[in-house]
């Protein structure tokens, strides 16, 4: 079966001081995070990969990953495809908003593969760093995929302590999940920051205490074809709300799939992962992020050339 593994690398990349963090080398031959993904999730079997980016970075993107990531799949026989997330990629009817600055978050990036999306898929940000595991169990669930199963879904669960910043506080989506293992609800959480080995959430009088063993969801889904018009249909609904705030709001994946998940229109499997995440969410973290690759090359979990085992 084909799956595909769409990577969302259109962010703006505010908190990383203007630049494209996506595009930042971490390897020891200036390997980004995502060759590290790439590489996890074609030795797991995915065999399509979508990139979403923006038409103003696509220039930069192509010289850095795409054209030698295209090199490297057509001898692994994985398709390679693009699909453009724009500010005014709109539902029918729905005008830009004229002081808009930025695109309309995780659930329009996703749309902008309508077309492109015929098959299972995983997906996930361009800046992180999942570990192998969490590729592997998503595309073990995904192969099991059916059109009779059209709202069968999956997450990885990471352990929110495996997810911190050292420089700062981070968003997660912090997971409800019932004893058969399935999702209940998703709390996106803003301002998570390290207190020591515990985490907290910072707020404006203080810090407020939360469970650093917690799952949580790192925008690495599994999802089904049909999806896509689940969301396409949502995108419209969204800027249906009364409260919608049109200049800064966004429309965003685990916000959109908790909505559907509390009126029981989906099932989302929590598949918990034990690995590490790092990711390049603040300037800062670009040094550790370097470190942590390099001792998982002496750990020989990948080759200094990143590619070789399995070229």
């Amino acid at each position: 079966m084909k799956t595909s593994l769409v990577i969302m690398a259109a962010g703006i990349g505010s908190r990383f001081g203007g630049g494209i963090k996506q595009l930042e080398p971490v390897g020891m031959h200036g390997e980004i995070i995502m060759d590290y993904s790439i590489h996890d999730a074609i030795e797991a079997g995915f065999n399509k990969i979508i990139f979403i980016i923006r038409k103003d970075i696509e220039e930069a993107f192509r010289e850095v990953i795409g054209e030698r990531i295209e090199a490297i799949c057509k001898q692994l026989n994985v398709e390679i495809d693009y699909a453009f997330q724009a500010i005014d990629d709109l539902p029918k009817g729905v005008k830009l908003p004229k002081d808009r600055t930025k695109p309309w978050g995780t659930g329009q990036a996703v749309l902008a593969c309508k077309g492109l999306i015929k098959e299972p898929f995983a997906v996930i940000n361009a800046d992180d760093y999942y570990g192998r595991e969490s590729f592997f169990k998503l595309h073990d669930f995904l192969e099991e995929y059916t059109p009779e199963k059209p709202t069968d879904f999956c997450a990885a669960g990471f352990i929110l302590k495996n997810t911190l910043s050292e420089n700062g506080g981070v968003t997660r989506g912090v997971c409800q999940v019932n004893e058969n293992g399935y999702l209940t609800g998703i709390d996106e959480t803003k301002n998570i920051v390290k207190v020591g080995n515990k985490a907290a959430v910072q707020k404006e009088d203080g810090q407020e205490p939360i469970d650093e063993n917690s799952h949580v969801s790192m925008n690495m889904w599994g999802l089904t074809p049909e999806f896509v018009e689940t969301l396409e249909k949502g995108f419209k609904e969204f800027f249906e709300k009364p409260d919608v705030d049109v200049l800064k709001g966004e429309y965003l994946l685990p916000i959109y799939i908790d909505e559907l998940l509390q009126k029981g229109e989906v099932t989302v499997k929590v598949l918990e992962t034990q690995d590490k995440w790092f990711g390049v969410t603040y300037k800062e973290d670009k040094d550790s992020v370097v470190e942590s690759f390099k001792k998982l090359i002496e750990e020989g979990v990948y080759k200094e050339k990143l590619f070789d085992d399995i070229l």
